[in-house]
């Protein structure tokens, strides 16, 4: 779930930044600083969008810098249990799908992508659905739901389980074929129920 937030700190001004616009050289200092940088309590920085400097900034002796305390206002990701999240399948293995959702990467694990047995394709990178003939492979866009989080460390070191087992889920194609099969059926009974009032 994306969100805008606000968070106190204390930023260092180097002093090569003396006499530029002040919340201008925060806002730029704030985004190589924070950018990018994933917080397990309030999730992945996406972007610092704006920061203010809160009262007059303070100099420590043999510090040629000055530093200010700051409000920072950023845009953060911090996925949720039970969130339905769309993201495009970055890469196919044996045990499963990786895809990108918003700035993290999730595993679709091969026993939740569908209800079904499926073949793992390596020479096409995707599986396929014995039955139904159903496809997802790399590339493809997908609508799942995150079943488990495990945000530590790095970005890449975080885990994100995802599962497309359920209607509504899945490769967008699947998706556009359940809801035309879902406003098929009530006219299809109608139709019968016509039939069988004829006779």
């Amino acid at each position: 779930m994306y969100e805008i937030i606000t968070v106190e700190d204390t930023v260092r001004l180097p002093p090569t930044e003396f006499g530029k616009k002040l919340n201008q050289t925060l806002v730029s200092i704030t985004k190589e600083l924070y950018e990018g940088v994933l917080d397990e309590d309030i999730g992945v920085i996406v972007s610092v969008t704006n920061a203010e400097k809160v009262g007059d900034g303070k100099v420590i002796p043999g510090d040629g810098g000055a530093y200010y305390k700051t409000k920072i206002k950023m845009l953060v990701y911090k996925p949720k249990i039970h969130e339905i999240v769309e993201g495009s399948v970055q890469e196919v293995t044996d045990f499963g799908a990786f895809m990108v959702i918003g700035p993290v990467e999730g595993l679709c694990h091969v026993s939740q992508i569908m209800d079904e047995y499926i073949n793992y394709d390596s020479k096409n990178s995707k599986f396929s659905g014995k039955n139904t003939n159903k496809n997802i492979g790399l590339g493809d866009n997908a609508i799942s739901r995150i079943v488990t989080i495990s945000l530590k460390g790095t970005i890449s070191d975080s885990k994100i389980g995802l599962t497309m087992r359920q209607p509504f889920l899945g490769k967008l194609e699947w998706i556009e074929k359940e809801i035309k099969n879902k406003k098929k059926k009530p006219s299809e009974k109608k139709e019968k129920n016509e039939k069988e009032e004829k006779k």
